[in-house]
């Protein structure tokens, strides 16, 4: 076996909470006592757990992360979320839910064992009854939310109305007035929120969205290029589209390139996020920015401040979308 907190304990002469103590720096200790047990943990080797760690402070120094799966569109956020709680001294359990209720389970199983202190959660599809339920039983949990949970514990949220708003203003300020939008599912409110930012800014300029142009997605790819594609065949004319993510508006790039049209000329696009992939397209892709870092940075330390107790604690926090203008709506300066 390695050594232990009593093994430490005992070459110095003090109790296992004295040694504690001193690995927290924790309490008032005489001096000599601390260079006592500092000479132990030397002499032995001693590596101190997590566990050994938090034994003084009565945690864990762990945040648990609950998110749909490990794909790279959380990247943004889990990085920012590592380096905030790195920078405080706590370590980070990731989980998942791609197993259903399964990992439902292993998530109980955890918080039961108190793996970790607080619990930060990205969209909850099917699951917000169990995490509002392990938040009322004393669980500090913090949403990281852009399709409009707006459950009854803190989050961090983004302006999808705002938006939606931003992509249309910047349309109709190069002059785009027959926009096609390809949204979200319906069921998220992001989806709502995106889509009545747009269509109440076109209405404040005097033009009503052709209800033909407003096509139900489902962020993926190949459905947005379909998408375009039967508008096409349908001779449905359109000189913008509004994606309500990037990785739609990559596929109406692609369904657009595939029928002979140019970008920006013919039809100018513009996408929402602002992922990795959005400087990648051809061309690169006009957007509106959802703050992934400052999401994770802010969620971090919002949950940090209810598992330490703060009194000053925020309830929530609202983060702001922001225009990012590229070449799929700005036509090149001439040489």
């Amino acid at each position: 076996m390695g050594v232990t907190i009593a093994d430490v304990a005992a070459r110095a002469g003090v109790s296992k909470t004295t040694v504690s103590r001193v690995l927290n720096s924790k309490g008032e200790i005489n001096e000599n006592t601390v260079l006592k047990v500092r000479k132990a943990i030397s002499e032995l080797g001693y590596v101190p757990s997590a566990g050994a760690v938090g034994l003084a402070r009565g945690t864990t120094q762990m945040i648990g992360m609950l998110v749909p799966d490990l794909a790279w569109a959380w990247a943004g956020i889990v990085q920012a979320v590592i380096e905030t709680l790195e920078t405080e001294g706590f370590g980070l359990r990731m989980l998942t839910w791609n197993r259903g209720e399964e990992s439902l389970r292993r998530l109980g199983l955890q918080v039961a064992a108190k793996s970790f202190d607080g619990l930060l959660v990205i969209e909850p599809e099917g699951a917000m009854g169990y995490i509002t339920e392990l938040h009322e039983a004393g669980l500090p949990v913090v949403l990281i939310d852009d399709r409009f949970q707006r459950p009854g514990f803190p989050y961090v949220a983004t302006t999808n109305r705002e938006g939606g708003a931003q992509a249309a203003r910047h349309l109709l300020e190069i002059g785009r007035r027959r926009p096609l939008v390809v949204t979200g599912p319906e069921v998220f409110g992001c989806t709502r929120e995106r889509l009545g930012g747009f269509v109440d800014v076109y209405a404040q300029a005097g033009i009503e969205v052709d209800p033909r142009g407003i096509v139900c997605g489902d962020f993926q790819f190949e459905d947005s290029r379909s998408a375009i594609a039967r508008a096409l065949a349908d001779g449905l004319e359109f000189d913008a589209v509004f994606a309500h993510n990037d990785p739609t508006a990559a596929g109406a790039l692609t369904a657009l390139h595939e029928a002979g049209l140019s970008i920006p000329q013919d039809v100018a696009v513009v996408g929402f996020d602002d992922v990795e992939m959005a400087s990648y397209t051809y061309p690169a892709l006009t957007t509106i920015r959802q703050p992934m870092r400052e999401m994770g940075e802010a969620a971090a330390r919002l949950l940090l401040d209810h598992v330490r107790g703060s009194p000053e604690a925020a309830p929530s926090r609202t983060i702001p979308t922001s225009l990012v203008v590229r070449g799929s709506t700005l036509r090149p300066s001439p040489n």
